[in-house]
């Protein structure tokens, strides 16, 4: 049940309710057998769920790896500006990153001109997680509000936009956090390579299109107040925090 609750809370994302089945199912089927008892149904557990850390984390390395690789084959330059959007880095998964994780291994390599990521309005993920993680890893960065981004690929020379996903279904289109939409419009328009970096547990092949996937939306203070204070004027207000493209 606790598995079950925890998974409301994340209707879009499709990785959290996976493993929450995942483990659900290995859960009734261990305390089925006769030698099983609380505690070694714990420990079975709490080994299960390092092991899924562990995994996530050598995934996400390899996936930095491979990223970085091709970003910079098919890009054609020793050293790349790239965008991104939203957090997809240590605070996000288990250690190491989706497209923050491509990131991190392009600065492995030495090839980071710079990495611009938005404030991620309006939770402000990107200028609260993301611009802390790059900050701390010393990587070169700047952080932009939402609206820069068009301006930068024209004045800045993005050589890719790297994102992460939160569910990809069966005809490719796929959910991510509100704004990534217009991104990849952008990238296509000024010629951008455009990446999205998710691990397969991010595939959802239940669903056909991504006209079934439910949209989480969050409280609308997020929009309308800081720090208690409200900012907006009353009405209404439509807080969807993540879209749909493919």
């Amino acid at each position: 049940d606790s598995l079950a609750y925890l998974v409301t809370a994340r209707p879009t994302a499709v990785n959290m309710a996976e493993a929450a089945v995942r483990f659900s199912k290995e859960i009734a089927q261990h305390s089925k057998e006769s030698h099983s008892n609380k505690e070694k149904l714990r420990e079975w557990f709490l080994q299960a769920v390092q092991d899924m850390l562990d995994q996530d984390v050598e995934d996400n390395k390899a996936m930095g790896r491979f990223g970085a690789e091709h970003i910079l084959q098919n890009v054609g330059e020793k050293r790349v500006t790239v965008l991104t959007h939203c957090n997809t880095g240590s605070l996000a998964t288990a250690g190491y990153g989706t497209a923050l994780g491509v990131i991190r291994a392009l600065n492995e390599k030495k090839a980071i001109e710079e990495v611009y990521c938005t404030e991620t309005r309006p939770y402000n993920q990107g200028a609260r997680l993301t611009a802390y993680e790059l900050v701390y890893d010393n990587i070169p960065a700047t952080l932009i509000t939402d609206s820069m981004a068009a301006a930068l690929m024209r004045t800045r020379g993005i050589s890719a936009v790297v994102v992460g996903a939160d569910r990809v279904v069966a005809n490719g289109d796929t959910a991510n956090k509100i704004g990534t939409y217009q991104l990849a419009i952008l990238a296509h328009h000024h010629g951008v390579p455009f990446y999205i970096a998710a691990p397969s547990t991010t595939c959802d092949l239940s669903l056909p299109t991504g006209d079934r996937i439910v949209i989480e939306e969050r409280p609308h203070k997020e929009m309308t107040h800081v720090n208690g204070t409200r900012l907006a004027a009353e009405g209404t207000i439509l807080n969807q925090i993540y879209t749909i493209f493919g």
